[in-house]
């Protein structure tokens, strides 16, 4: 019975991300069609996503339809431009339909990307009202820096607090553009230029090169630039193993980890390493428990039983324990539609600043299609949050489709709107040969797109999901207890 409810928790999942989407260009195409209807256009057709129409009804002269190819969507205004390359041709028509003026064709093109623009507005009051989970890690102080990677080889170290990115301030960890992480991952160049003031030795800039996870082969993406480093935050117990090295020592859900072997605790990360470090040995550690300081102790003991966290790979020490975020990490924020509208906006502009130059290491393998974006909506869904998130998501996604729309290539918005501009200044129609030539050309290049960027959606987990378990494998560990309770008593 289980079993049953979970599939069809994941199908009802998978329905309201198709709806969602839907949704979404509903509303943009809704633009062009009511536009369309204003000026007096012929509308031919009105379909969600593109190819040969899986269901279609005509009513009042105009089909409409969902199309089989599980992208975007139109509205067939033949008196706009040529577009029977991705729109078919319609060979009911016997006559050639009159002529519209430019202005009518800015009008019926804008529209598409006011529409997305004021679906956004109105999710992001939605946000505004019932606030989001805070995104923002406010500290600028690193925590964790990876042995062997770029930042522990240019002299990072635990405690440095990062003012500047190439020279750029920062505010924050991650989270937001203008953090940390964001800043390393849009940087351009060969190297990144750190400013950290360290206590007792002032403001530093450290140069450091970058790396990036290689993808396996060619359906998969590459990473995106890290330092490896990690921010400074509690160490929060969660979940304490029964009978685990942590249990025995005394740990309890809550505690908060100060110390361990007198070393300051600076981060999850940090404390995993710690205890790696000094597999089978008592470890003192020293916690917070409410208002009272308790010294603990315990140890990383293998598991005998071969369990490892990532499935595969090899078992690693371990004391038993999961860990809780702060509270802070929980904050709902409200933030206001506009700055929400704004935010976005320069993301997008960020996205295709780095898109286009050559320094950069964020490339057309990074974009996300129509898969990718159910992915992220999917797993929205799966928050403790879903609403809130996917309304914010729906802020981000609509002024991004806006955006992109208003880029005057052709068979976009912004083409339609450039080709009735030029139109306008030569005061006669622009060729119509050339542009069924250009807007088949475009065409070809979008699906190509489409293709190659639903290939990656498809094979690679972007976004860091979590591997699957082989089901073979132990699903949780066991210790020696003998061995546990002989170092516990330091025999």
């Amino acid at each position: 019975m289980e079993g049953i409810l979970t599939v069809l928790k994941t199908i009802g999942f998978i329905l309201v991300v198709i709806f969602s989407f839907n949704v979404i260009i509903f509303v943009h195409e809704l633009g062009h069609f009511l536009a369309a209807r204003w000026r007096g256009l012929e509308v031919e057709r009105f379909q969600i996503w593109f190819g040969k129409p899986i269901w279609k009804k005509t009513i009042n002269g105009v089909q409409y339809g969902l199309g089989s190819v599980p992208a975007g969507g139109f509205v067939a205004l033949p008196q706009m431009a040529p577009m029977e390359a991705i729109e078919g041709d319609n060979e009911s028509r016997k006559e050639p339909l009159p002529p519209i003026t430019p202005l009518d064709k800015i009008i019926v093109a804008f529209a598409g990307p006011l529409f997305s623009f004021l679906l956004a507005l109105a999710a992001a009051v939605v946000v505004w009202q019932i606030g989001k989970p805070k995104e923002l890690i406010e500290t600028q102080t690193v925590g964790y820096v990876v042995p062997g990677m770029p930042a522990a080889a240019a002299g990072v170290q635990l405690g440095d607090e990062i003012l500047a990115v190439n020279g750029e301030p920062v505010f924050g960890f991650a989270g937001s553009l203008e953090s940390i992480q964001e800043q390393i991952i849009f940087s351009k160049g060969d190297s990144i230029d750190l400013l950290v003031k360290r206590p007792g030795a002032g403001e530093l800039t450290l140069t450091t090169n970058f790396h990036i996870d290689e993808a396996t082969n060619f359906t998969k993406r590459d990473g995106v630039r890290q330092v490896g480093i990690a921010p400074m935050g509690e160490v929060i117990v969660g979940l304490v193993t029964p009978g685990g090295p942590a249990d025995v020592g005394g740990f309890q859900t809550g505690d908060r980890i100060l110390s361990l072997n007198g070393r300051t605790v600076w981060s999850v990360s940090h404390f995993i390493s710690l205890i790696q470090e000094e597999p089978d040995a008592a470890l003192a550690a020293e916690v917070m428990r409410g208002d009272e300081k308790l010294s603990l102790k315990t140890m990383a003991i293998v598991p005998n039983n071969g369990f490892s966290v990532v499935p595969g790979a090899e078992p690693k020490p371990m004391i038993g324990m999961s860990f809780q975020a702060p509270a802070s990490a929980t904050q709902l924020v409200h933030p206001g539609p506009w700055e929400q509208v704004a935010t976005s906006g320069k993301m997008m502009a960020v996205t295709i600043e780095a898109l286009t130059s050559p320094k950069s290491s964020i490339g057309p393998q990074h974009l996300s299609g129509p898969v990718g974006i159910g992915k992220v909506m999917y797993r929205i869904l799966h928050t403790d949050y879903p609403l809130s998130l996917t309304m914010h998501f729906w802020v981000l996604f609509n002024v991004n489709l806006a955006i992109f729309n208003l880029l005057p290539f052709p068979v976009l918005d912004g083409g339609h709107i450039t080709m009735a501009v030029m139109e306008a200044i030569r005061k006669k129609p622009l060729n119509t040969r050339v542009l069924e030539f250009v807007q088949s050309g475009f065409v070809a290049l979008l699906l190509t797109m489409f293709v190659y960027v639903t290939m990656k959606d498809t094979f690679t987990s972007f976004g860091g999901e979590a591997p699957k378990r082989d089901q073979s494998a132990p699903q949780a560990p066991t210790w020696d207890q003998q061995k546990l309770d002989s170092l516990l008593n330091g025999e």
